[in-house]
């Protein structure tokens, strides 16, 4: 592309100002020539030569590089500033690490067109995977109030001991329940709506999130604009997002994870809401929206073909009945369909409280880890932490939390022991030990 540009310049400066010099050359040096037209020219010549040199400049620099600082990130987003550069040593780290999938590591443009993330790990040997519940950012409801009354820290709302967990993890994911936009108009007729400015997309990243799910009943609650604006944001903070696009195959498609040559998928859905024509609007051909799978049939055929082209793959559905600890039987049904079309872990919310913990055809299945951090009430929340090696999954591992007066803290002593407890009190097909690890 740059050769080509520079060799298009070349052509044109020679043929234009070739031509401009041999015709000068047979013209009578007049008055008008000589003080008018030949400075006129000089002028023209420059201001057109300089507006083509910032074309190309635009097209050869400029235009390249938000493709560019994507392909970077998207390679890691350790070693990547904001931009900047990665140093093409951390690069080249990275790929002998994952020498299994070199093919993919260098060919970028595939990475780009198919959500493809190749990271550097904390331990070299595994990889380790967190996932938490619902967020809002929305600074018109009380969860925000204590925030903005300490200059927007959001320590202030998530423990500091919370966030040292969640940065632990090499990937951690959340479900992002709200837009972020300036822009749009509440939907006519929704009880609750959401919505946060742009600027709050930057407190992911102090959270040490990586992935956000948009497959959510709240995603599309400022229209059509603010769930555009939504994208934007987060492309723009270096979040990664899954679960919606601007049509139906970029809502649909799996987000990949290459690390220490493991490869991993994520797809995520929601079943909500149930109507045929939601106020939530599904993505599809030729409109934005988010994933559906009420109707599960094209959920199920990504899963399965995630689990063809990956080592590992991840389920994160938004599904189940608010407010209600017990499982739905649509919940159950397609953790069954999930699991049969190659799903290895089933992550579930939407109900606003902590659901089971169970196995299904072999696959661990969190129903639903219910807010994280959300809304005022007091309500037991947590993280599902797994690490994965060359074999698959090692551990797995759930995390007390608890939501109370708009803070959501880490739970240390008897009050994580009773939290505990009750996991294992609904979750009769694993065992749940004092570090919260499960087994089956």
């Amino acid at each position: 592309m740059r050769a080509g540009l520079r060799a298009g310049a070349g052509i044109w400066y020679n043929q234009f100002m070739g031509n401009r010099k041999r015709k000068r050359g047979k013209q009578k040096k007049t008055y008008f020539g000589r003080h008018f037209m030949k400075p006129f020219l000089w002028t023209f010549g420059l201001v057109t030569a300089a507006g083509i040199a910032g074309m190309a400049a635009y097209l050869w620099v400029i235009a390249p590089a938000a493709p560019a600082a994507d392909r970077h990130f998207q390679l890691t987003k350790e070693v990547v500033e904001r931009g900047q550069e990665a140093e093409e040593s951390q690069i080249e780290e990275i790929k002998t690490a994952n020498d299994r999938y070199a093919d993919i590591l260098n060919d970028p443009e595939y990475m780009v067109e198919n959500n493809i993330y190749a990271r550097d790990a904390a331990s070299p040997d595994e990889v380790t995977f967190a996932f938490a519940g619902d967020i809002l950012f929305d600074d018109h409801y009380a969860v925000m109030a204590r925030v903005a009354q300490n200059g927007g820290d959001i320590t202030k709302g998530i423990d500091p001991a919370l966030i040292e967990e969640m940065k632990r993890a090499d990937v951690m994911m959340l479900n992002n329940e709200f837009p972020y936009s300036d822009r749009g108009e509440p939907l006519e007729g929704k009880q609750f709506t959401f919505r946060a400015p742009v600027s709050a997309a930057g407190y992911l990243n102090t959270l040490g999130v990586d992935l956000v799910s948009l497959a959510n009943n709240h995603a599309y609650d400022y229209g059509e604009t603010a769930f555009l604006d939504t994208m934007t944001a987060l492309a723009d903070e270096g979040i990664v997002y899954v679960g919606a696009g601007r049509d139906l195959a970029e809502a649909r498609r799996p987000v990949c994870y290459i690390i220490n040559n493991i490869k991993v998928a994520v797809v995520s859905a929601t079943q909500i809401e149930r109507l045929d024509n939601p106020d939530t609007k599904g993505a599809t051909d030729t409109a934005p929206g988010v994933f559906r799978c009420w109707n599960g049939d094209n959920l199920i055929e990504t899963v399965r073909q995630a689990a063809a082209d990956n080592d590992f793959v991840i389920a994160y559905i938004h599904w189940g009945t608010e407010n209600e600890e017990a499982t739905d039987w649509a919940q159950e049904e397609q953790a069954v369909a999930l699991a049969e079309a190659g799903a290895d872990l089933i992550i579930g919310g939407h109900t606003h409280c902590l659901q089971r913990i169970d196995v299904v055809n072999g696959v661990p299945v969190a129903y639903s880890l219910g807010n994280f951090w959300f809304n005022s009430k007091t309500l037991d929340t947590g993280m599902i932490e797994i690490t994965l090696d060359e074999n698959g999954l090692r551990d797995c591992r759930f995390v007390p939390c608890l939501q109370s007066d708009c803070r959501t803290t880490l739970l240390t002593g008897e009050e994580k022991e009773r939290v505990l407890d009750h996991m294992r009190s609904i979750s009769g097909g694993v065992q749940i030990d004092g570090d919260g690890y499960i087994t089956w």
